[in-house]
């Protein structure tokens, strides 16, 4: 980049995309890569923690970097593709140095660091810190008063100390819009520390999403490390077959401990999944399908699936059973696909559209089972009957998937990827 290139604050970096010389996206940016220097000397930026496609986290340094804009990246397009592992000299940016109380010389007064700024250094390749956006007052998730000012790295202190109890409002704000799975995949390349302090600064419908998509030893080492209460408040938002599969993880003081805390309601649901084998239909089910009585019209199903909070699997079919109409139903009469539902007048009734070929599953059917039946009928979800007749649940494929993929997928490197990219 060329002398005199514009100061870039880089909470404006996170999560834009990475390009080679061609146009083809190698990337996002997940967070940056600085060193401290003795003294008062601003950090050199060594480089890019870009994840990749398959949602491996790899070092891209500044000298493998062309342009850098808010929009996007661009990297000389030779990338190695071995996993980024952070040196003890080393401090990520967005993970490590936003949100911590640092001091101003001149005053000695507390301030929170915001943001910090980048700067390309003139007829020169290297990249350095050179602004701290702050505020002023006391810090906290909850503090958002207090005058703000841009200061240079010199003008404050503090940044080498050990940081306790840093929050975490501008690193959330930062990553405000990632997906839940992004999410957790930056959460999971954090320090400990750093992530029992994001966990906590999470609303619990998001700290729950977060959770789901989480590998085990991480939820369970979050858990453990929030209040009981707020504890059962997040495995109620979670998907009961995950708030199920998390808690069996627990020893079962605990898990009893945290049921007795959660809504009766969903306690019960959990309780119910936590009866059955991990690798049956009945461990791998959710008890939330969408489900209507015989007497519910098109446009009844279609205002059902049109619900936000569902995912696609569970929004591609309805479930058609007598009252009760929360699991365990009354009987299951069958299921109608949402290319049935568009197809037909909004008038007509479930009742008559139901597919009632095609055969449930049952609790207690095995993980290899359920995987054929899925594939054998071309589904992305499939109902879960008792003996009796009764929907306990349905089994989506995502859950299938997660059980099928080994225990450190989210963690896997994907030797294919690099060798299709020459590396």
């Amino acid at each position: 980049m060329a002398a005199g290139a514009p100061r870039i604050f880089v909470s404006h970096l996170a999560g834009v995309p990475v390009f080679d010389p061609v146009g083809d996206q190698v990337g996002r940016v997940s967070d940056l890569v600085a060193m401290l220097r003795v003294g008062r000397r601003p950090p050199r930026l060594l480089g890019m923690v870009v994840e990749v496609l398959s949602r491996r986290r790899v070092f891209v340094p500044m000298t493998r970097i062309t342009g850098v804009a808010s929009g996007q990246v661009i990297t000389t397009g030779v990338v190695n593709m071995r996993r980024f592992e952070r040196r003890p000299t080393e401090r990520l940016v967005l993970g490590e140095l936003l949100d911590r109380r640092v001091t101003l010389v001149e005053s000695g007064e507390e301030v929170t660091v915001l943001d910090v700024a980048i700067q390309q250094l003139p007829a020169r390749r290297d990249w350095e810190i050179d602004k701290v956006f702050v505020r002023k007052g006391k810090g906290g998730v909850l503090s958002r008063k207090g005058e703000t000012l841009t200061v240079e790295w010199s003008a404050v202190t503090g940044f080498s100390l050990e940081e306790h109890g840093q929050g975490a409002e501008s690193l959330l704000a930062t990553f405000e819009k990632l997906r839940p799975a992004d999410l957790a995949n930056a959460l999971h390349h954090l320090s400990p520390k750093r992530r029992a302090e994001v966990a906590a600064a999470l609303d619990d419908d998001r700290l729950a999403d977060v959770l789901e998509e989480l590998p085990e030893d991480d939820q369970v080492e979050i858990l453990g490390k929030l209040k009981e209460e707020r504890a059962a408040d997040v495995l109620e938002a979670m998907d009961p077959d995950d708030a199920a599969d998390l808690l069996s993880e627990l020893p079962e003081e605990d898990q009893e401990r945290l049921l007795t805390l959660m809504q009766p309601d969903d306690a019960a649901d959990v309780r119910r999944l936590l009866a059955y084998e991990e690798r049956t239909a009945g461990g791998l089910m959710t008890t939330e399908p969408i489900v209507l009585r015989p007497d519910a019209t098109v446009a009844d199903a279609l205002a059902r699936v049109r619900q936000q909070d569902l995912s696609p699997a569970l929004a591609a079919q309805v479930y058609v059973c007598r009252p009760p109409d929360e699991t365990p139903t009354g009987k299951y009469l069958g299921t109608v696909h949402f290319q049935r539902l568009l197809r037909d007048p909004p008038f007509t009734l479930v009742s008559s559209l139901v597919d009632s070929d095609l055969p449930p599953l049952g609790p207690d059917t095995p993980l290899p089972a359920v995987t054929s039946y899925l594939a054998a009928y071309n589904m992305v979800a499939a109902p879960v009957v008792d003996e009796s007749g009764s929907l306990l649940g349905a089994v989506t494929v995502d859950d299938v998937l997660d059980h099928l993929l080994p225990d450190d997928w989210r963690e896997t490197e994907f030797h294919e990827e690099g060798a299709r990219h020459g590396r």
